[in-house]
């Protein structure tokens, strides 16, 4: 599995998309905190950039970094977690949107401004897949999981399903037979917020 780390890590180095299953379903995914790679996704994706992206972070530690205040609650769900969960966090840390219609340079401090949703909150997820989470780890920043399928198109389940266009627009595609790690279903959403409110967006 090193090797195919090292062959992913390389392309999100450079700015590029892979493709790569997940502890739920294929995703398609970048460096979150590079703007253009982000708005890339958008585009395979043929998706608004006014929504939001899911992101996989390492650890609690990695997600503090890019949040400015983490519930507590959020931390505890973390914690006692044992399925694929993404929460939804205030607050993210993120760079600022351009006024120009530019792409803003790259800040490896903060999200890409893509990456957040108009309220300023961001979804991210502490995968559960060895693969993903070592992937991330090495990284050192968080990347961008969005389902592997064009907008308003159903999630596929396994690589098969992926369709080529998704196949033929990124930069590189993970070995297939790590799927056989991932449940292929959706994580469940929980929305969290500082004054310990929890809302199930997905179960």
């Amino acid at each position: 599995m090193k090797e195919t780390i090292e062959k992913a890590l390389a392309v999100l180095r450079q700015g590029g998309v892979i493709l790569y299953p997940t502890d739920t379903v294929w995703g398609i995914g970048c460096d979150a905190t590079d703007p253009e790679a982000v708005a890339r996704i958008y585009d395979i994706k043929k998706r608004a950039d006014s929504k939001s992206l899911v992101l996989l972070a390492s650890d609690m530690d990695m997600i503090c970094r890019y949040v400015k205040e983490v519930p507590e609650m959020a931390v505890q769900l973390v914690e006692v977690n044992d399925r694929p969960m993404t929460i939804i966090y205030p607050g993210a840390l993120a760079g600022d949107t351009p006024s120009d219609g530019s792409v803003p340079r790259q800040d490896r401090h903060c999200l890409a401004y893509n990456t957040v949703a108009g309220d300023g909150s961001v979804g991210i997820r502490v995968p559960m897949m060895a693969f993903c989470h070592d992937l991330v780890a090495r990284l050192g920043r968080p990347i961008v999981s969005t389902s592997a399928n064009i907008s308003g198109e159903p999630s596929p389940k396994n690589f098969a399903g992926i369709s080529d266009a998704i196949k033929e627009a990124v930069d590189h595609i993970v070995e297939p037979e790590l799927e056989k790690h991932s449940s292929g279903k959706p994580s469940s959403i929980i929305k969290v917020g500082l004054d310990y409110s929890v809302e199930i967006i997905r179960k």
